[in-house]
């Protein structure tokens, strides 16, 4: 509630979007998305011959493996196109605030069990692996919030609220940085991580100019479709589509010039 009584000036229809998105993910969750990721996580649970047995210390080990699992999985989903037409609903606005946390993809539920096989495969159950994911993905509710500044050396360690902010700037050394969900070190190891320096401008590098929520869920999509419809063969579009977030065919740049 501190974050939504604030002197900074809010985009309520903003806010608004990201609540009805909110409340639709709820209903998927309770009856589809949670069915879905048991159901297909179930088969390599079966077909692995190594197990982990439910303690204490497995579900901590557990925790901390969801969390290097979701560093991987978040840090995919901003580099293929495809899963950043349905991550890039969670940086489409131009605000940051609590409401943020609730601005998810629709559909990013139903495929984000994959990221999940090699927990599985390890010996980890479905039930550990989703509960631990679920709880590095809840932990991140807070950070949502320009209300708490910098917090020293918390900010080399965790995921805070400063580290977050640079997550979802969209200024140029902001980009593709501070992927971790509960520890931040793992963008150390892997050279991702950037502190909050310069202000963060929030957003997407093109805006999408919308508060619709159908829209917000499908508008990369329809830019997908739009540069499937300039390739010239079915190797290309299938790297439109599944390749890359940067790609493009060199005629587009060609084309582009012509027109400009």
């Amino acid at each position: 509630m501190i974050d939504l009584i604030t002197s900074k000036k809010r985009r309520w229809k903003d806010t608004g979007a990201n609540f009805l998105i909110f409340i639709t993910n709820q209903f998927l969750e309770k009856t589809i998305v949670g069915s879905i990721g048991v159901i297909c996580l179930m088969p390599f649970y079966w077909l692995t011959p190594l197990s982990i047995p439910m303690n204490l210390l497995t579900w901590v080990l557990a925790f901390f493996a969801a969390d290097l699992t979701y560093y991987w999985m978040h840090r995919i989903e901003h580099e293929q196109r495809i899963l950043w037409a349905l991550h890039s609903v969670h940086h489409s606005s131009k605000d940051y605030n609590l409401s943020i946390s609730f601005r998810l993809s629709i559909i990013e539920g139903f495929i984000e069990w994959i990221f999940l096989i090699p927990m599985i495969l390890i010996g980890f159950s479905p039930f550990q692996a989703i509960v631990g994911l679920i709880l590095v993905a809840q932990f991140q509710t807070w950070i949502h919030t320009e209300r708490i500044g910098k917090l020293g050396w918390l900010d080399k360690v965790f995921n805070t609220p400063s580290v977050h902010r640079v997550h979802h700037g969209s200024n140029k050394k902001y980009l593709d940085k501070n992927y971790g969900g509960f520890l931040i070190i793992w963008d150390h190891i892997f050279g991702t991580y950037q502190k909050e320096e310069e202000q963060v401008i929030y957003g997407l590098t093109k805006g999408i100019n919308t508060n619709n929520p159908l829209l917000i869920n499908v508008i990369e999509f329809k830019s997908i479709i739009k540069d499937l419809k300039k390739c010239k063969s079915w190797k290309d579009r299938f790297k439109i589509i599944f390749g890359n977030l940067s790609w493009r065919p060199v005629y587009f740049k060609e084309e582009s010039k012509k027109i400009y």
